[in-house]
């Protein structure tokens, strides 16, 4: 089997992440500040621990202010809906935004009144349109760092520093970016930052981080058990327990904790491996007669991610004749993320999306190239 659709879910994880997730299931399968036996005190420092990684990682000034969440999506929802938000209020996002920034702001529009602007980051100067969007009511810029159909980049610095100038907090997230790109939140002047452990940083499922920089009043939207200050009635005020209601995946997190050390072992790399595939499958899917790539081209900066189609042919068509007559995995639709879908005109056909990490191969691409060589001859039969 040939594995595309590492930008949904990475397949193949690093050995250590394997590791210390049963070495957790085994011997510290406990609950975390539930109890103050050894078992559970194991358990407390693992998740302790993945904190202080993450905040080191990914440049958090506070450990306590590096929050955990079941994926990336739930993260965005507290980061977002976490805000005290007023009628009149205003965000500014992008058209690649999947629905997990989408979503949760039109949810605001629709019960809080507030105003959306999304800027086409594709077609439009992304600093400049920032500029000209911003109002006297702007509350929050909320962007992805890249997109999750295309590859294309957000300047996220240069926006972060016009929003700081501002004064308005700026959200990323880093889905499709985290264990790719080096991010950094203070010199990359980010408030929020978001992102999942299962994608580039090769995690377990079901871990995902909201990791916030400075003073950001946020209020929880998920009230429960915290195991300490079970006297209160109220949410606690402190941090990280505010925000953590409930059981944390222990094992998940101790994965993710491997998994953040393998990417720090790789963060410099000149050149990473599957920055040198994608460009080589992009090279061969553009000399294929009747395919249409979209985004970056070879050499521009992008992720490890090719969105492209067959003229007159159905995305989703396309990836079922590679399931099942070429063993190969791809992701075609609309990805979850309908707005660039309409800024390219794509919303009926859907894209083709091959996503690569760094267990991919040459001889996979070749692979795949070959398979789409015969799958595009025989649609111009």
């Amino acid at each position: 089997m040939i594995y595309f659709d590492q930008a949904a879910t990475s397949f193949q994880k690093p050995p250590q992440v394997l590791e210390v997730v049963q070495e957790a299931m085994l011997h510290a399968s406990a609950n975390p500040g539930r109890g103050g036996h050894m078992l559970a005190r194991k358990a407390s420092a693992i998740v302790a621990d993945v904190r202080e990684k993450a905040a080191k990682a990914f440049g958090c000034s506070d450990p306590r202010q590096a929050l955990y969440f079941h994926n990336a999506t739930a993260a965005l929802n507290q980061a977002i809906k976490g805000i005290e938000w007023q009628a009149g209020n205003h965000v500014i996002a992008t058209a690649m935004e999947h629905n997990s920034i989408r979503r949760p702001l039109e949810y605001l529009r629709k019960t809080k009144d507030i105003e959306v602007t999304y800027i086409d980051a594709m077609k439009e100067d992304s600093c400049g349109s920032v500029m000209k969007s911003i109002t006297p009511q702007t509350k929050l810029i909320a962007m992805t760092h890249a997109s999750n159909v295309t590859g294309d980049m957000v300047p996220i610095r240069e926006i972060a520093g016009i929003a700081k100038a501002q004064q308005i907090p700026v959200l990323i997230d880093a889905s499709q970016t985290a264990g790719h790109i080096a991010i950094d939140m203070k010199t990359d002047e980010i408030n929020m930052l978001v992102f999942p452990g299962h994608k580039g940083l090769m995690g377990p499922q079901g871990t995902g981080m909201l990791l916030v920089e400075g003073d950001i009043a946020l209020k929880p939207i998920l009230h429960g058990g915290t195991g300490a200050f079970s006297e209160n009635v109220a949410q606690p005020e402190q941090w990280p327990e505010r925000f953590e209601s409930g059981t944390l995946n222990v094992p998940a997190i101790a994965g993710l904790g491997a998994a953040i050390e393998v990417y720090m072992s790789r963060k410099h790399e000149n050149v990473p491996r599957e920055t040198i595939l994608i460009n080589q499958l992009i090279k061969g899917l553009e000399q294929i007669n009747g395919i249409r790539c979209y985004g970056p081209g070879v050499g521009e900066d992008r992720l490890p991610i090719i969105a492209f189609n067959i003229e007159g042919a159905n995305s989703q068509e396309i990836a079922m004749i590679l399931d099942s007559s070429y063993n190969i995995c791809v992701r075609a639709g609309l990805h979850c993320s309908p707005l660039i879908h309409d800024s390219l005109g794509t919303l009926d056909q859907g894209i083709v999306r091959a996503s690569l990490s760094m267990y991919n191969t040459e001889t996979e691409i070749d692979q795949f190239l070959h398979a789409m060589t015969e799958i595009a001859a025989a649609y111009r039969v």
